[in-house]
């Protein structure tokens, strides 16, 4: 059974194969490292009644759920499609992404709401505490840098939760920066305006979590590529094409692009030279737009 075309580095004979092992061992201590600092930060968020902590440990779910995507994409890419999932199973992850933007709107809007509360009714925050947990998930976030750097690559989906990891990172900085604030001056108002803070944070990147999986979802042409450049460097590049019609691009999952489309030829080309003409069609799109899963259907 003819299968859908794979990325290049989930294929063991281009020389990558080993470096994908080493970027799911990467991401499997990234997760584990994340989900331990989580629950560190919610017991203490409780236990030191610090909203920002609380906050906190919800954009540290974020990544948490982002790396679990990202593992889960390196391993749905090595599944086979079949007669009733021609595409596998690739989908998956940009449903789970889908899922995960909304879940990440309803916790924003919770940290929203406490933080106007005690923004109005200031509550008392143990600084100290405070100071301490977030200093420690400050060091797990750094340490989960160090883990990932390098490995997005070749790929942006990985590099994409690397920058996720960097700004929680920096998140984390203005938990540790708060609680000093809190600790020397008792201006518990601090904790409150953080954790709001962060919410706008956590909005900002579920909005483009949830842009990017519905427009996937919608078969949308893949992020800054659009039909008319295609033809445009095409019909530039290959003398041999009169007219491209019919053009259609879409996204499979995460760095997944395909294309299908209609192609007129100028009189006087010959047949034969129709499988070294769609070679160099391929090399092209695969080239400037990264475009692996090509379908073309010529027409005089």
């Amino acid at each position: 059974m003819k299968h859908l075309h794979r990325p290049k580095y989930s294929l063991a004979t281009d020389g990558l194969f080993e470096y994908r092992s080493l970027e799911k061992k990467k991401l499997k201590i990234c997760m584990a490292i994340t989900a331990t600092a989580m629950i560190l930060e919610i017991w203490g968020g409780f236990f030191t009644n610090s909203l920002a902590l609380l906050s906190d440990a919800g954009h540290m779910f974020t990544h948490f759920f982002a790396l679990f995507i990202s593992f889960g994409a390196i391993v749905c890419a090595g599944l086979k499609s079949c007669h009733h999932r021609t595409f596998g199973f690739y989908r998956a992850e940009i449903l789970a992404a889908l899922f995960n933007s909304i879940f990440l709107f309803a916790v924003t809007v919770w940290i929203i709401i406490e933080g106007i509360k005690r923004l109005i009714q200031p509550a008392s925050v143990m600084g100290p505490q405070m100071f301490i947990i977030a200093l420690i998930g400050l060091v797990v976030n750094l340490l989960s840098v160090f883990v990932l750097r390098g490995a997005g690559e070749h790929d942006l989906n990985i590099k994409g939760v690397f920058l996720h990891m960097l700004a929680d990172t920096f998140s984390s900085i203005a938990i540790v920066i708060g609680a000093l604030i809190i600790y020397f001056t008792g201006w518990t108002i601090v904790d409150p305006i953080l954790s709001i803070g962060i919410a706008l944070l956590i909005v900002i990147w579920a909005l483009s979590l949830l842009r990017d999986s519905v427009n996937i979802l919608l078969e949308a042409a893949p992020k800054g590529i659009n039909s008319d450049d295609v033809s445009r460097v095409l019909k530039g590049e290959i003398n041999e094409i009169e007219e491209i019609t019919d053009i259609h691009l879409w996204t499979i999952t995460s760095k997944m692009h395909s294309m299908t489309a209609h192609i007129k030829l100028k009189a006087g080309f010959q047949d034969g030279d129709k499988g070294e003409l769609l070679n160099r069609i391929k090399q092209i799109v695969n080239k400037r737009f990264d475009i692996e899963h090509t379908t073309i259907e010529f027409e005089r």
